[in-house]
């Protein structure tokens, strides 16, 4: 049966752009479903409840590391929540798994020559014994938490899917001294990247990373029929314009050398309104299906609204002039034409299969995260579903 763990990625590791490299040992190292992620912001409530909860824990030493580091840096401080991300892992021993990746804690002073980097704690978490007291921890980071067992698992599960009823998707815990220059961007990490184990999400966002903006959300989403259509409708228009006279002279060419005749300029007016425009149309859908993996013209309407068959993860990030530094990373839509360096020149392989999507304007991030309907963020409702189906 297929059960269902955690990894938190803490705000440490948020604050110093380490995402992108965390994600990346975990995404490429799981045959384990990613079944959700959001970025939260706890409470000292929340923050106390987690900590004895751990404490509940027989186990080794280093779960009560863990437990008073929660204490101590999970929550407020000055006033302000702190942003961690939660992801949520569907699968056959995900917490085994899980705890295989993220990797063990030694409370014990080992030489740091003996550390290997195999693990994402052995990359990423320090923990620095006070000289000459081999005995006492000084400094304590882990980078990430995950449970060792079902159990740990699911009692942490049901701390998260309260805390989460009511949580916004988007955090807002920063005071800027000009808030009217700051911006959000939404940025979708396409179906492409997906399709089997690999590090590309999360090199991706890695990259996105030099910008210095701060990702204030993310989801894991699938399109829908509908909203696929809605989010790419701009682009239907302009596809049309731009493909169908390329591709109705190129019918008319063809034709002409088939039957050793040649065509009038009102047959070819003819072919681009015809040939051309269903060229154009299908390769319309074929964006379509790419992003919610049906077509427009084959999927039944009872099943335009629902969820597609592939998934993406949305990212929003806010900073100073926010839209122009994630768009510079990213590229231009052709990969062929993108500079050396960016997110589409290292990954992308046409201007349909791109690899990610960012809002070019403050008006298009507004359209578009009310189309994926960005502040919601189902997390709570799969952690409900999960124990309902034990039940």
């Amino acid at each position: 049966m297929n059960a269902l763990s955690y990894v938190l990625v803490t705000p440490y590791t948020i604050a110093k752009s380490r995402t992108g490299g965390v994600l990346a040992r975990l995404f490429s190292r799981l045959d384990l479903e990613l079944a959700g992620a959001q970025m939260i912001a706890p409470e000292e409530s929340f923050v106390k409840e987690f900590a004895a909860s751990l404490r509940e824990e027989v186990a080794p030493q280093d779960v009560s590391l863990l437990a008073d580091y929660v204490d101590q840096n999970m929550g407020p401080s000055g006033g302000r929540r702190h942003r961690s991300l939660l992801l949520l892992f569907q699968g056959e021993n995900p917490c085994e798994k899980l705890a295989g990746i993220c990797g063990r804690l030694y409370p014990e002073h080992r030489d740091f020559d003996s550390l290997t980097g195999e693990t994402i704690r052995d990359t990423y978490a320090d923990l620095i014994h006070a000289p000459g007291d081999p005995a006492r921890v000084s400094y304590f980071e882990p980078a990430v938490l995950t449970p060792r067992t079902q159990g740990w698992a699911d009692r942490d599960l049901l701390l998260f899917a309260k805390f989460l009823k009511g949580q916004e998707n988007i955090i807002k815990n920063m005071q800027y001294p000009e808030p009217e220059k700051i911006e959000r961007t939404l940025v979708i990490i396409k179906p492409d990247n997906w399709r089997y184990a690999s590090s590309r999400p999360g090199t991706i966002i890695d990259m996105f990373s030099r910008t210095g903006l701060r990702i204030v959300g993310i989801k894991v989403h699938r399109f829908s029929l509908n909203e696929a259509l809605e989010f790419y409708g701009p682009v239907e228009a302009a596809l049309n314009e731009k493909l169908s006279p390329i591709f109705g002279q190129k019918a008319r060419n063809i034709l002409e050398r088939e039957f050793d005749l040649s065509l009038s300029l009102e047959t070819e007016k003819g072919l681009i309104g015809s040939f051309g425009s269903e060229y154009a149309r299908d390769q319309f859908y074929r964006i379509i299906e790419f992003m919610s993996g049906k077509r427009p013209d084959t999927c039944l309407p009872r099943d335009q609204d629902k969820p597609g068959s592939v998934k993406c993860m949305i990212l929003v990030y806010e900073g100073l002039n926010a839209i122009n530094k994630i768009r510079e990373v990213l590229g231009p839509t052709d990969p062929l034409k993108a500079p050396s360096g960016t997110v589409r020149r290292e990954f992308g392989s046409n201007v349909m299969v791109n690899t990610a999507h960012a809002s070019d304007s403050r008006e298009s991030f507004e359209r578009e995260r009310a189309i994926v309907r960005f502040e919601e963020n189902p997390l709570e409702s799969i952690i409900s579903a999960y124990f309902e189906q034990r039940s």
